[in-house]
C-alpha cells in the first residue's frame, strides 16, 4: 500500500492539494481536493472509493490537506 498526499499553499490563501493510493504497484484511487471526491481506477477500487464515501472518508481527506 502507498499513499501520497501533497497540497500547495496559493497567494490567495487557498489551498490546492490531493492524495492518490496505489496497492500492488498499481494506481487504486485518488482523491482530488477542488472536486472533494475519490476516483477509482478500476472496478476493485470502486468497492473502496464507496465504503470510503459512506464512512466520511471525504471529511477526513479534506480536512488533512486543508489544515495538516
Amino acid at each position: 500500500l502507498l499513499r501520497v498526499s501533497g497540497c500547495d499553499l496559493l497567494s490567495d490563501g487557498s489551498v490546492r492539494g490531493s492524495s492518490r493510493y496505489g496497492y500492488d504497484g498499481r494506481d487504486f484511487l485518488s482523491f482530488d481536493l477542488a472536486s472533494k471526491r475519490f476516483v477509482a481506477a478500476d472496478s476493485a477500487a470502486e468497492v473502496t472509493r464507496r465504503r470510503w464515501e459512506d464512512e466520511n472518508e471525504i471529511e477526513r481527506r479534506t480536512n488533512y490537506l486543508e489544515h495538516e
